[in-house]
């Protein structure tokens, strides 16, 4: 019998959408439970390390987004050929937690000064990342790994909405191989569907949700 799946993550995009994109692309059934920063304070402490995404398999609870991706991928046939493919795919991914990092601190920065220090850092290291993932691209055919889909495309792709909103504009203008690489992800049938269907989520704008999700990037 097929496990069952229940993922556990904020009424957003961010860090739990590669995990639906995934869970969506092979077609698995699975429950989206989202929540509401008031709801969250009532389960914080049942979470393995306090903070979601999680994802329930059977009976059993497991955290950390990239963590969960690695092992969606594999089943849905979207990891590494090999073992020198999957060091490809946890480079990209890693290379992408160091980019929404810098996005994060500055926008969840409650220190006036200290953000507004760290908006001058983020106009040169927002082009760095872009032109680093650019160039990867170009060299990978198209996609981040080897000419072909893996799941660091998908980890690329399916939390940018959320990004692009804290930063304030799309920061992809100007980059057209990685927006050839966001129709293409982003155009997978399954995939479409689910966005199609998605609720709107991303009300990162809430302040309660704002205070709860500056403890999470």
């Amino acid at each position: 019998m097929a496990p069952k799946y229940i993922l556990h993550y904020f009424d957003l995009t961010a860090l739990g959408e590669p995990i639906r994109y995934l869970l969506s692309y092979g077609n698995i059934n699975w429950e989206d439970n989202r929540y509401s920063a008031a709801q969250w304070e009532t389960i914080k402490s049942t979470m393995p390390y306090g903070q979601m995404p999680v994802l329930h398999i059977d009976d059993k609870i497991f955290a950390q987004s990239s963590a969960i991706s690695r092992y969606l991928a594999k089943r849905v046939g979207l990891s590494g050929k090999d073992d020198l493919e999957n060091l490809q795919i946890d480079q990209a991914v890693d290379l992408y937690h160091d980019f929404r990092q810098k996005i994060s601190e500055w926008y969840y920065d409650p220190i006036p000064e200290s953000k507004a220090a760290k908006e001058v850092l983020l106009k040169e290291q927002v082009p760095f990342y872009l032109n680093k993932f650019q160039q990867i691209v170009k060299e990978n055919k198209g996609f981040l790994v080897n000419g072909k889909l893996t799941w660091a495309d998908i980890y690329f792709v399916a939390p940018l909405k959320y990004f692009k909103d804290l930063y304030g504009r799309d920061f992809l203008e100007g980059y057209p191989l990685l927006q050839e690489l966001v129709k293409k992800v982003e155009s997978t049938p399954a995939i479409a569907k689910y966005i199609a269907k998605r609720p709107v989520g991303d009300r990162w704008r809430d302040p309660d949700f704002k205070y709860t999700l500056k403890y999470h990037f």
